[in-house]
């Protein structure tokens, strides 16, 4: 089953529900096990949802478009929050709007809507994970999402991972985190263009 805008919609509201509460916390914390902070992590998050609506939109085959969003310095948690939001839904309504056969580049291969809907996915889910932590909270999102995604970015751990809560096996194969048997990834890839392409 393909990865849709509305799994990209299911990604966004679980994380937003998550850390829209936490938006009178302290976001210079660590996000996570990144470098960066929760802020920057959350500023990040949006840049590269409104990126990848970018893509589908001019549809470069060998480059990124070049151009870099950005929060306001001044923002605070709760509107760079709004701010990931908003590249998120951004999108959601560009893969809504573009017919399967779109193409445009990503180094992983030449996406397709569904491709850079899944990659969204990701970029919300594990990013969103990366901020809840730094706050003390745990994003809970949606299985059937996870699933999705991993079939389409990651086919060969998801059928090596087929007994595994899809939330972990999408973290593991991301290298956010060790499994049984399965220490954590030191690097690690998906791949965007469509199956067979």
């Amino acid at each position: 089953m393909a990865v849709t805008a509305d799994d990209l919609d299911a990604a966004l509201s679980s994380v937003v529900a998550t850390l829209r509460p936490a938006t009178g916390l302290e976001w210079s914390a660590r996000a996570g096990g990144l470098e960066w902070d929760c802020w920057h992590t959350a500023e990040h998050l949006g840049d590269c949802l409104i990126s990848f609506a970018g893509q589908l939109v001019a549809r470069p085959e060998k480059r990124f478009v070049r151009f870099m969003a950005t929060a306001d310095q001044d923002a605070s948690p709760a509107e760079v929050l709004e701010f990931a939001e908003v590249g998120g839904r951004m999108l959601a309504a560009t893969v809504r709007m573009s017919g399967p056969e779109v193409r445009a580049y990503h180094p992983s291969g030449q996406a397709d809507p569904e491709g850079f809907a899944a990659m969204g996915c990701v970029e919300t889910l594990l990013h969103g994970d990366d901020i809840a932590q730094g706050l003390g909270l745990a994003v809970d999102p949606p299985r059937d999402v996870c699933s999705r995604v991993l079939d389409r970015l990651f086919p060969a751990a998801a059928r090596e991972l087929a007994g595994v809560d899809p939330w972990a096996a999408l973290r593991w194969s991301t290298g956010r985190i060790e499994l049984p048997g399965r220490p954590r990834l030191e690097e690690w890839h998906w791949r965007a263009a469509p199956p067979g392409e």
